[in-house]
């Protein structure tokens, strides 16, 4: 193992304070970068710099105060990027995340390697989508090229008629035009790599979303041993292919035409918290391992697990998850708001 001894995570949320915690156990030490004053990352880590991604100062200064450099999040400024690369290595690579923050260039990477994924077209105009349109078919949905996130930054077309309407939603944006899948349901999976090459894969997990925000992750998901194993290898050729180093979400479309990568996010994933209760070795540890230079842990699962998020309102349920057997995890957030990851839980049934 290498002489890392502090760990510098771009962005402050839920994902920046479980990585902190992981990393903490590891006795390493974690030093936030987070615009927002209070972040929920800033209750657990050492350090905390709050500036904006424009300040090359308070950038210089984080990255000279840290070993290795990592990130919670994707919509990270290029700019930003730069300089801190100029001072320190970051863990996932550039490749990864300038591939996942355009969705047309991901799904151009995804293809290149072979690999299954809905059918699409890039849109910068009017007649662009009315071309894609013709193409694709209806119903599809029309999407932000870049940032958007559960659920946001996404129109759907069900129709022709709904192309103006759905366009005006992207407010100028460029976007791309995505045919819908027929799917049974949708899994993910959470792998991790190390600078050495060595791939380590969770068991895939079965996700529901309601209204584009994943509501439960169950594991074990429902697929075949071929399916299953589909799905593993799908992620090892993706991490391969990108030189990775850390942990990845994949989200795949199960179909009768095989497994459908819908897409990838270079960073711990929600759909993976049910690991914190169902592995001895979760996924924030197995990140802060690979970006620390440590060898992989097992993430082999010893429990079935539907970890179930905690949106909004559902806070109000807490008296009553504290009384059962269910592990929870809160972000320390102040403020409730409608659609606002509060926290998660996990049930956990033991494995027979």
């Amino acid at each position: 193992m290498n002489n890392v001894k502090t760990i510098g995570i771009l962005g402050g949320g839920q994902l920046g304070r479980m990585l902190s915690v992981a990393a903490s156990r590891l006795g390493l030490k974690t030093h936030i970068f987070e615009p927002s004053a209070n972040p929920p990352a800033g209750h657990v880590a050492d350090v905390v710099t709050t500036a904006s991604y424009d300040d090359e100062g308070a950038l210089k200064a984080f990255a000279a105060s840290v070993d290795v450099i990592t990130f919670e999040f994707e919509n990270i400024p290029t700019s930003a990027l730069d300089l801190l690369e100029s001072v320190r290595p970051i863990h996932p690579p550039r490749a990864a995340l300038a591939t996942s923050q355009d969705r047309l260039t991901e799904k151009n990477f995804l293809q290149d390697l072979g690999l299954q994924t809905a059918p699409f077209a890039d849109v910068q105009n009017a007649d662009d989508l009315a071309q894609a349109i013709e193409t694709i078919g209806t119903p599809a949905i029309l999407k932000t090229r870049q940032m958007g996130y559960d659920g946001k930054g996404q129109a759907r077309i069900m129709s022709p008629a709904d192309a103006d309407t759905a366009l005006a939603d992207m407010a100028g944006a460029s976007s791309i035009l995505e045919g819908f899948v027929t799917f049974s349901h949708e899994v993910s999976v959470i792998g991790a790599r190390s600078a050495d090459g060595a791939i380590s894969c969770f068991d895939p997990g079965e996700n529901v979303h309601v209204n584009g925000i994943l509501r439960t992750t169950t594991v074990p998901a429902k697929l075949t041993p071929s399916q299953r194993t589909d799905a593993v290898l799908i992620a090892a050729r993706i991490l391969n292919a990108l030189d990775y180093v850390g942990v990845m979400g994949l989200e795949l479309f199960v179909t009768p035409q095989g497994l459908i990568v819908n897409e990838i996010a270079p960073r711990v994933h929600n759909s993976g918290h049910w690991t914190q209760n169902g592995c001895a070795i979760d996924q924030f540890e197995q990140h802060i391992r690979a970006v620390a230079g440590w060898p992989l842990g097992d993430g082999s699962r010893h429990s079935d697990v539907t970890m179930e998020n905690l949106i909004g309102d559902d806070m109000d349920k807490l008296p009553e998850l504290a009384k059962t057997d269910a592990a929870i995890h809160l972000y320390g957030k102040t403020d409730v708001k409608a659609g606002r990851k509060m926290g998660h839980v996990n049930h956990v049934k033991k494995s027979a």
